[in-house]
C-alpha cells in the first residue's frame, strides 16, 4: 500500500468516526444526567483516546456489583434499625407546634421518602464559624470521650492541626476508647496509610473509603467518586457536621488562601445517632470484604422518637446523598426550599455550578419578589471550576438573584437558611458534583433560632463582601469571559 496523505487522510476520519461512534456507546450504556451526557460526548470527541483514558478513571458510574453492595449494606441496617423508627415517627406529630407549618411538614416528609432521613427532636447545637475555636472543642470532646469515636473526612491532612487531632485519638484509644477513621484517599493526598500505624497499633482503624483491598479494585472507577462527608461522632451522643475538613488551612495557615470562612455544627442529641448510623453504613461498605468486625448498632433496637417543645431543642434530619442512589436526597431537599420560600433564601456555597433544577429554582424565587442572595468566595481554588462559577454567578446576577464575593478570605460554608425555621449546614456544595458525584452529608434544621443565628452570620459576611452587578460582569476581559463559557460547558463533570 502507497502511504499518500489521501490514504491517511482516510484512516484517520475513518478511526474518528470509530471514536464517535464508541463515545456514543460508552456514555448512552450508563443513566446519567443530559448535561453530563454531553459533556462527556465533548470530552470523548474533541480528545479522541486520550479522552476514553479520562473518562475510564473519571466517568464511568459505579457498576452495579458496587451499587449493590453498597445498598445491601445499607439495606440491611435500615431494615433492623430504621423501619421500627419510621414507624414510630408516624404516630407523634411530626413537629412541635411552634414548627408545625405546611412548608416545614413537606420537606420534611420529602427527606423521610428520598433517605429514610429520620426526624429527631431533642438536639441541642452550637455553630462554629472559625477553625481554631472548633478544633479546640472537637479535641477536648475527644478527651473526654467514654465508649466510641468515629471520625470520616474528605480531608485528613499530615499537619500541625491533622497531627493534632491524631494523637487525641491516639490518646483516646490507649486509654481503652474504640476509634474508627473512615477517610478519602484523594482528598487526603499526600497521606501515607503509615501515618495511621501508631493508632492501629493501639487497637484502633483507619480506612479509606470503599477500600481497594478488593481484587477487582481495577474495575471500580473510584477516582472521581469521593467522600466528601465530613463527621465526627463521640459516644453516640455527640456528633460534629459541616464543610471544615482536618488540615491547617482550616484554621488561617495558608498564604494562599488567607482566612478561612466556614461553618460547622456541634449536635447533642438524637441527630448524633443518626450519624452514627451513615458512619456505620460507610465503615460497613468500606470493609465489607476486610476481617475488621462490622459495627455493632443493637443499641439502636430500643431507639424512640421523643418530640420536645423546648426552644432549645432543634428538630433536626441528616440527610445523605451520593453515586449510589439516583434519589439525589440534599438536591431535592435544597430545591424544595428555594421553590417553596416565601421571604428569603441565603445561600452560602465555595462552588456555585448549580443544575437547571435549582439554577430554575433561584431565577424563579428571585422573580416572584423572594429575597435571593447568594455567597461565593473571590478567589479561586480550582481555576475551571471558578470560572463555571462565574459563569452562573453572573447569569443569575442578570436574573434578579443578589450574588455576593466574600472578600475576606476564602468562604467555604455550605449552608442555607431561608424563611421562619428551615435552614441546612453540611457538605454539599451548589454544583454538580455535591449533586451526582461526591457522598455527602446534610443537617436539615427546623428551628427559629438556627435559622435567625445563621441569616444573622450570612449577614455579618456581607459586611466583607461585593456585590456582583452586570456593570462587573461587563468590564470583564473577552479572554476571561471565553475561559468562563468554556469551563462552564465542562461544569457536568468539573
Amino acid at each position: 500500500m502507497i502511504w499518500t496523505w489521501d490514504v491517511i487522510r482516510r484512516i484517520i476520519e475513518f478511526l474518528w468516526l470509530i471514536n464517535i461512534a464508541f463515545a456514543i456507546w460508552t456514555v448512552f450504556r450508563s443513566r446519567r444526567n443530559i448535561a453530563s451526557t454531553w459533556a462527556w460526548l465533548l470530552v470523548l470527541s474533541v480528545l479522541p483516546y486520550v479522552g476514553f483514558i479520562l473518562y475510564l478513571f473519571l466517568g464511568r458510574k459505579l457498576t452495579h456489583d458496587e451499587i449493590f453492595a453498597i445498598k445491601s449494606e445499607q439495606e440491611e441496617l435500615r431494615v433492623k434499625f430504621l423501619k421500627k423508627q419510621h414507624e414510630e415517627l408516624r404516630k407523634h406529630d411530626l413537629l412541635p407546634k411552634k414548627d408545625r407549618k405546611p412548608r416545614t411538614r413537606h420537606l420534611v416528609e420529602l427527606n423521610l421518602s428520598n433517605d429514610n432521613a429520620i426526624l429527631t427532636y431533642n438536639n441541642k447545637v452550637k455553630v462554629f464559624t472559625d477553625g481554631s475555636t472548633l478544633f479546640d472543642d472537637i479535641i477536648r470532646k475527644i478527651d473526654q470521650a467514654e465508649e466510641r469515636i468515629d471520625v470520616e473526612f474528605y480531608t485528613f491532612f499530615n499537619d500541625q492541626i491533622g497531627n493534632r487531632v491524631l494523637r487525641a485519638l491516639e490518646a483516646a484509644q490507649k486509654r481503652g476508647i474504640q476509634v474508627r477513621v473512615i477517610y478519602d484517599a484523594s482528598g487526603s493526598r499526600g497521606i501515607k496509610p503509615s501515618f495511621y500505624d501508631h493508632l492501629r497499633e493501639l487497637g484502633g482503624y483507619a480506612q479509606p473509603f470503599i477500600s481497594t483491598s478488593s481484587k477487582y479494585w481495577f474495575r471500580t472507577p473510584r477516582v472521581n467518586y469521593h467522600l466528601h462527608r465530613k463527621l465526627i461522632i463521640i459516644d453516640n451522643k455527640l456528633g460534629y457536621i459541616g464543610g471544615f475538613n482536618i488540615g491547617d488551612q482550616y484554621v488561617d495557615r495558608s498564604e494562599k488562601f488567607g482566612h478561612w470562612r466556614d461553618t460547622h455544627l456541634r449536635v447533642s442529641g438524637q441527630a448524633a445517632s443518626m450519624m452514627e448510623i451513615r458512619f456505620a453504613m460507610d465503615w460497613n461498605t468500606s470493609c465489607r470484604k476486610s476481617r475488621l468486625p462490622k459495627f455493632d448498632l443493637d443499641w439502636l433496637k430500643d431507639f424512640e422518637v421523643k418530640r420536645q417543645n423546648n426552644n432549645d431543642y432543634v428538630p433536626m434530619q441528616i440527610v445523605s446523598s451520593g453515586p449510589d442512589s439516583d434519589n439525589a436526597a440534599i438536591r431535592r431537599s435544597y430545591q424544595e426550599i428555594i421553590a417553596t420560600a416565601k421571604k428569603y433564601v441565603y445561600i452560602q456555597t465555595p462552588y456555585l455550578i448549580p443544575e437547571d433544577p435549582i439554577l430554575e429554582a433561584l431565577i424563579i424565587a428571585a422573580k416572584s419578589g423572594v429575597d435571593v442572595r447568594v455567597m461565593v468566595p473571590c478567589m479561586a481554588d480550582h481555576v475551571f471550576v471558578y470560572r463555571a462559577t462565574e459563569y452562573y454567578a453572573k447569569y443569575l446576577t442578570a436574573n434578579g438573584v443578589k450574588v455576593y464575593k466574600y472578600d475576606n478570605g476564602f468562604i467555604h460554608a455550605k449552608t442555607m437558611a431561608s424563611g421562619s425555621n428551615i435552614s441546612s449546614v453540611g457538605s454539599a456544595n451548589q454544583d454538580f458534583r455535591s449533586y451526582s458525584l461526591n457522598f455527602e452529608v446534610n443537617s436539615f434544621n427546623y428551628s427559629p433560632e438556627l435559622a435567625e443565628k445563621l441569616k444573622t452570620i450570612f449577614e455579618n459576611d456581607l459586611k466583607k463582601s461585593t456585590l456582583m452587578t452586570n456593570e462587573y460582569f461587563a468590564k470583564q476581559s473577552r479572554w476571561r469571559k471565553f475561559k468562563q463559557y468554556f469551563s462552564r460547558l465542562l461544569s457536568p463533570i468539573l
